[in-house]
């Protein structure tokens, strides 16, 4: 798996859930189809007069998840960026799409607007694994953030959080973060604190 491959998964996906903010600050959330994804970069568009439209003009980030029949999940975290040659990209992006021309017919597709993401952070997480994989990648210029727990220095080796794991990641007092759900049931449990958060 790599950044590459979990955009063409939200790509098959193709109906993601994007997350904005409106100008009150409100979450919002909407279906958008993925309409194109290469070169570690995905692309989709919007209509002028959409209130998602504006959102994204006041605020370049944006949250978007796409969950597959294999329980694969994707979660990008990104900056969109609006792309130059607008009627080129609608043009491409319909003839990779033609059912777009029964919603916009002729003319009226170029009320839309094409957009990328192609900065950013990616979360890939295989829940139809046993046990469960966690994968992150980078877009870009993003830098990644440490996330998940840690074992620290105070650990006594009493073995409760080995025991409690529900995905048995926890092996000779060191957390395999590829297969940790983030549940924090073993910090919560550790008798001496010795369990942190990362990124805190």
């Amino acid at each position: 798996m790599n950044a590459e491959k979990c955009l063409h998964i939200l790509r098959e996906i193709k109906d993601t859930a994007f997350a904005t903010v409106d100008e009150n600050g409100l979450p919002q959330i909407r279906i958008i189809d993925i309409m194109l994804a290469e070169k570690e970069t995905v692309y989709f568009c919007t209509a002028r007069g959409k209130d998602f439209y504006q959102q994204l003009l006041r605020n370049d980030s944006v949250a978007v998840t796409g969950l597959n029949k294999d329980v694969q999940m994707v979660r990008l975290h990104g900056q969109v960026r609006k792309l130059t040659a607008q009627k080129k990209w609608i043009d491409r992006i319909f003839e990779d799409n033609p059912s777009m021309n029964t919603v916009y017919p002729g003319e009226s597709r170029y009320i839309l607007e094409a957009f990328c993401i192609d900065n950013g952070t990616i979360e890939f997480f295989d829940l139809g694994h046993t046990p469960i994989v966690r994968k992150w990648f980078t877009l870009g210029t993003t830098t990644a953030s440490s996330k998940g727990f840690v074992i620290s220095d105070a650990c006594i080796e009493c073995g409760t959080c080995e025991r409690c794991c529900p995905q048995q990641c926890i092996v000779d007092f060191s957390i395999d973060q590829e297969h940790c759900l983030h549940c924090g049931l073993c910090l919560e449990k550790c008798p001496v604190g010795a369990i942190q958060r990362k990124g805190v």
